[in-house]
């Protein structure tokens, strides 16, 4: 058994990959920057395998994409010490929700979704950040599906966005914000 962890990530697009056209002065997954941010990261014992699956913003993911997105997911984790999932946040409760159920809460290595709130290209980003600590919590955490953003891991059943702060958090935490 090798000592070397292996890691697949798998990209489908989001707020984290967005780059900047000057040109029209837009954000869009037009090309991915993912190579970049693993260059300059130390990841001793950890081989990370790209696997490119979709280049789309979160909001124009269909049900079909979902469905991809947890088949890939799942079979992947059938042959790796954990998988990392790149996803736009406004539909990633959405598919931490259906990997969940597709899996009974335990897929054979643990999955960690993160994003970003802000794309990898600008110099306030999360992304870095992000893509760093669900490196790490893949390795640690057990079986089931988590998210990892901004200094937190949850695990799904439950988990939403907090759109109101910028966070995931789970639905029991949102609930209680509102009873107070």
């Amino acid at each position: 058994m090798s000592d070397v962890l292996q890691i697949a990530l798998v990209q489908t697009g989001g707020t984290i990959e967005k780059t900047y056209n000057a040109w029209g002065g837009t954000l869009a997954n037009a090309g991915s920057v993912l190579e970049d941010m693993l260059n300059g990261l130390q990841l001793e014992g950890v081989q990370v395998q790209l696997h490119p699956l979709l280049a789309k913003d979160s909001l124009d993911l269909t049900p079909g994409d979902h469905d991809l997105i947890v088949k890939r997911a799942l079979e992947l984790a059938g042959d790796h010490d954990g998988v990392v999932v790149l996803h736009g946040t406004d539909r990633l409760s959405v598919t931490g929700e259906q990997l969940h159920t597709a899996c009974g809460g335990a897929p054979e290595a643990p999955i960690v979704l993160t994003g970003a709130m802000r794309p990898w290209i600008l110099r306030t980003s999360d992304a870095l950040q992000n893509l760093t600590e669900a490196l790490l919590a893949v390795q640690l955490l057990p079986r089931g599906v988590h998210v990892c953003m901004h200094n937190r891991v949850l695990t799904f059943p439950g988990v939403v966005k907090d759109t109101a702060h910028l966070r995931f958090v789970s639905a029991d935490e949102t609930q209680e914000e509102l009873d107070a």
